[in-house]
């Protein structure tokens, strides 16, 4: 048997390292077509989304390079 050199209060951690477990996982299921397309359809939504909203969100947050000097009629010495 496997000894190691300082004492171990719990054996079963001792022992840790070398367990293997007999217990398999369950098979994964295949997804189905309407699964996959739905998937599809999910990211090509939400990308659209994202798409649709830096297109119509950049004319807003870019400014002209040339910006007309509105003067008041203040200005004007009325």
């Amino acid at each position: 048997m496997f000894r190691r050199r300082e004492p171990v209060p719990f054996a079963f951690l001792a022992e840790a390292d070398r367990f293997n477990s007999n217990v398999a996982p369950p098979p994964r299921q295949r997804a189905s077509a309407g699964q996959i397309a739905g998937r599809w359809l999910l990211g090509l939504t939400i990308t659209a989304g994202i798409v649709g909203a830096l297109v119509l969100g950049m004319p807003a947050l870019s400014t002209p390079a040339h910006t007309p000097v509105q003067q008041s009629q203040a200005a004007d010495g009325r």
